[in-house]
C-alpha cells in the first residue's frame, strides 16, 4: 500500500506540472486574442520555453545525477549551429515544417552524440573533472563557430577556418555559415505553441525517467556512489545514460533558439559561459532536482528584469532581493521546515474534510 500511494502520490506530480504548463499556455493564448500582451512580452515567450527545457536538461545533470556541468551552453550551441545548418541547405527543397521536425532530431542527435563523445572518458573519473571538461567545451564550441566558414555547392559542402574566398566554391554556390557573422536567413519557425509542447515532451522524458528503474540507479548512484558499486551498478553506464540525454534535451532547446532568430551567432551572451551559469542558477533557485521548480525559476527570472526595467537603477537591486529570497525558500533549513509543516496542516485539513463530506 505504501509503495503504490508513492507511486500515486509521484503520478500526481508529474500531473500538475503538466497542467502548469499547460494552463499556463491557455492563459497566454487568452492574453494573445485579446490583444492584452505587449511586444515587449510577445518577443519573451519562444525565450521562456527555451530557457525552460534548459533548466529541465541540467537538472537532469545536477540534480538527478549529482554531477556539475558548467558548460551545457556548449550543447545548445551544437543543437542550434547543426538544425540551422539542415534548414539552410534544404530551404525550397522540402516542406519547411517537415524539415524542421528532422532539425529537432538532428539538433537533438548531435548534441548527444558530442554528450556522449565527453562523457565516455570524464564520467569514469571522480571529483570535478566533468565540470572542468565541459566548461573548456562550451568555449571550444563557441569559439569554433566563430572561426568556421561552410558553403554549399554541386561539388558538396566546403569547409574552410580561413575566411570565405578559401572555400573555393563554384559559381550560385552558397555559404551558408560566414564565420563570426554567424549563420543568416533561417526560417522562423519557432513559436510559443512549438515551444510550450517541446517543453511538455522534455518533462515527460524526465520524469518517465526519474521513476523508473533506471532512474532510481542513477539517484542511487548519486547518493552514495560505493553502495550502488556493491550491489552491482555499472555507475559509469548510468551517469553517462543520464549525461547524454541531457545533452539531447539542451540541442532541443538550441533548436528551439536557432529558428527564432534571422541571424544565429556564437556570442558569448548566448552560448558562453554566463549562459551556462544562467541555467545552472535556474536549477539552484528552482532547487537541485526539483524538476517543476525549474521551470518555474526559468520563467521568473527571465521575466523579471524585463518586469522591472521601468524601475530603472532599482530593477538590479530588487532582482538580487528576488535571488536571495528564492534561495531561502527553496534551501533554508527554516524555510523549509515551515513550508513542510504548512503543507502537512493543509493534508490534515483536507483529510478532516472527508468525513465531513461524506455524513452530509
Amino acid at each position: 500500500m505504501k509503495m503504490k500511494s508513492a507511486k500515486q502520490k509521484a503520478f500526481m506530480n508529474d500531473m500538475i506540472t503538466y497542467a502548469m504548463v499547460i494552463i499556463a499556455f491557455a492563459v497566454v493564448q487568452v492574453l494573445l486574442a485579446g490583444g492584452h500582451m505587449s511586444s515587449l512580452m510577445k518577443g519573451l515567450l519562444v525565450p521562456l520555453c527555451t530557457y525552460s527545457i534548459m533548466a529541465v536538461s541540467l537538472n537532469l545533470v545536477v540534480g538527478i545525477s549529482g554531477e556539475l556541468s558548467l558548460g551545457h551552453a556548449g550543447f545548445m550551441c551544437i543543437g542550434a549551429f547543426a538544425s540551422a545548418l539542415w534548414t539552410n541547405i534544404m530551404k525550397g527543397t522540402m516542406d519547411p515544417k517537415v524539415s524542421f521536425v528532422i532539425a529537432i532530431l538532428i539538433g537533438a542527435a548531435t548534441a548527444a552524440f558530442f554528450g556522449f563523445l565527453i562523457g565516455i572518458p570524464v564520467l569514469r573519473l571522480r571529483g570535478d573533472y566533468l565540470a572542468i571538461v565541459t566548461l573548456a567545451f562550451g568555449e571550444i564550441i563557441k569559439n569554433i563557430m566563430n572561426a568556421v566558414y561552410l558553403g554549399v555547392d554541386s561539388a558538396g559542402i566546403h569547409v574552410t577556418l580561413k575566411d570565405s574566398n578559401a572555400l573555393g566554391l563554384e559559381k550560385g554556390g552558397k555559404i551558408i555559415i560566414k564565420g563570426a557573422q554567424g549563420i543568416t536567413g533561417t526560417p522562423k519557425m519557432s513559436s510559443f505553441t512549438v515551444g510550450v509542447i517541446l517543453l511538455l515532451v522534455a518533462l515527460f522524458i524526465v520524469q518517465n525517467l526519474i521513476r523508473s528503474q533506471t532512474g532510481r540507479a542513477i539517484m542511487a548512484i548519486r547518493d552514495n556512489r560505493i553502495a550502488a558499486e556493491s550491489i552491482g551498478l555499472d555507475v559509469t553506464k548510468f551517469k553517462l545514460l543520464a549525461f547524454t540525454i541531457s545533452a539531447a534535451i539542451a540541442g532541443v532547446g538550441g533548436v528551439l533558439y536557432a529558428h527564432n532568430l534571422n541571424t544565429l551567432q556564437a556570442l558569448s551572451k548566448n552560448f558562453g559561459y554566463n549562459m551556462s551559469i544562467m541555467i545552472l542558477v535556474f536549477v539552484v533557485m528552482g532547487g537541485i532536482g526539483n524538476i517543476r521548480g525549474s521551470v518555474i525559476a526559468a520563467v521568473v527570472l527571465t521575466l523579471l528584469p524585463e518586469l522591472l526595467r521601468g524601475l530603472s537603477d532599482y530593477r538590479m537591486l530588487i532582482y538580487a532581493v528576488v535571488l536571495i529570497l528564492m534561495m531561502l525558500f527553496t534551501s533554508a533549513p527554516a524555510f523549509v521546515a515551515y513550508r513542510e509543516k504548512l503543507l502537512a496542516g493543509f493534508r490534515k485539513d483536507k483529510a478532516a474534510d472527508g468525513p465531513k463530506a461524506k455524513e452530509v
